[in-house]
């Protein structure tokens, strides 16, 4: 691979004159120009984005930490990051923490060694390790979709509380009273919300919340959906709704029901959390809680630019609203149950 040096020596110059061409940092005659364009055309040459780096000390590059690729809320959040981040000049750096918290630390060491500008991170839940990490963290942040006790910096995410209440509230409207919820992993704030959500419209109603049968924790997938709905509808006593705290576990919620012949809404309604793309898509179009994925996604990467800029010096958190998209999976209740 030619160097900086070989295309000063082809074009006969300084390898200052080649650097001022290709980052354009001071005049250079019109003769001169061209006859170093030509060599690095020659050459094949392309600089090095790390030596650029150090002159600039910026990469403009940002980095990007998420739990799940393969669950479509977190692919559409990234499409919006990545395609906000492309329109302001930067390069945005992709890692797939797995739901694992070591995988996560070591994801994280590793952008921060990148000298990438800023970082967006979906945490995959709390651990000592990484919160050290993130409060010894030399450059700018932005969490995303979910808070991480005792670290403070900007934060934007949905009113997931707001959001669970909104979903509970729609199946009490159709005249449920048995409602189950089928929540995520106890250990995510956002979860935790969402279940409080649903508590607070119970208790609002007059209704239980605490029957150990009504509240089931799984792991936001498709699987975890089917295989915990199987459990909620082998219980002694079966809930006439289901609140499902994401859409893909929903998804595997509504195999479940199929599989045991459990006719969806007619029999039992079901509301996801999220609105991914599949949600209209699935037999029957699931009534859901749309989060706002393009404005979290646009929201955070104006955050974080804004503060690699050096624009802001208080922390900021961005709190947006969901909304209820009703479709086919939710009815009124039936007067046998």
């Amino acid at each position: 691979m030619a160097s900086i040096k070989d295309v000063a020596l082809r074009a006969r110059v300084s390898t200052t004159t080649v650097s001022h061409v290709v980052n354009r940092t001071r005049f250079v005659s019109d003769p001169v120009r061209h006859e170093v364009e030509a060599a690095i055309r020659e050459l094949n040459y392309v600089p090095s984005a790390v030596a650029r780096s150090l002159k600039s000390n910026s990469t403009k590059t940002i980095g990007m930490l998420i739990p799940n690729c393969s669950n479509p809320y977190f692919a559409e959040i990234v499409r919006s990051v990545e395609d906000h981040c492309f329109g302001a000049g930067y390069t945005l750096i992709l890692c797939n923490t797995d739901d694992e918290p070591h995988r996560q630390s070591a994801y994280l060491q590793a952008l921060t060694e990148k000298r990438i500008d800023g970082m967006i991170i979906i945490s995959t839940g709390e651990g000592q390790d990484f919160q050290r990490m993130l409060h010894g963290l030399p450059i700018p942040m932005v969490l995303l979709d979910r808070e991480i006790d005792e670290v403070n910096c900007d934060l934007v995410e949905t009113a997931h509380l707001q959001g669970g209440l909104m979903a509970t509230e729609h199946l009490i409207g159709l005249g449920h009273q048995r409602i189950a919820c089928l929540a995520g992993p106890a250990n995510l704030n956002s979860s935790a919300q969402r279940i409080e959500g649903w508590r607070s419209a119970l208790a609002k109603a007059g209704l239980a919340a605490d029957s150990s049968d009504l509240l089931w924790h799984s792991d936001f997938t498709s699987q975890g959906g089917f295989s915990t709905m199987q459990a909620i509808l082998a219980s002694p006593l079966a809930p006439t709704a289901v609140f499902v705290c994401n859409d893909l576990m929903s998804i595997g919620a509504l195999s479940a029901a199929h599989q045991a012949g459990i006719q969806i809404p007619q029999q039992m309604s079901l509301i996801g959390f999220d609105d991914i793309e599949l949600a209209k898509f699935a037999s029957p179009a699931l009534t859901t809680i749309a989060q706002p994925k393009l404005r979290i996604g646009i929201a955070a990467v104006d955050m974080l630019l804004e503060r690699i800029q050096g624009g802001r010096i208080q922390t900021r958190q961005v709190i947006l609203l969901p909304e209820l998209i009703v479709r086919n999976s939710t009815t009124v209740v039936r007067p046998d149950h």
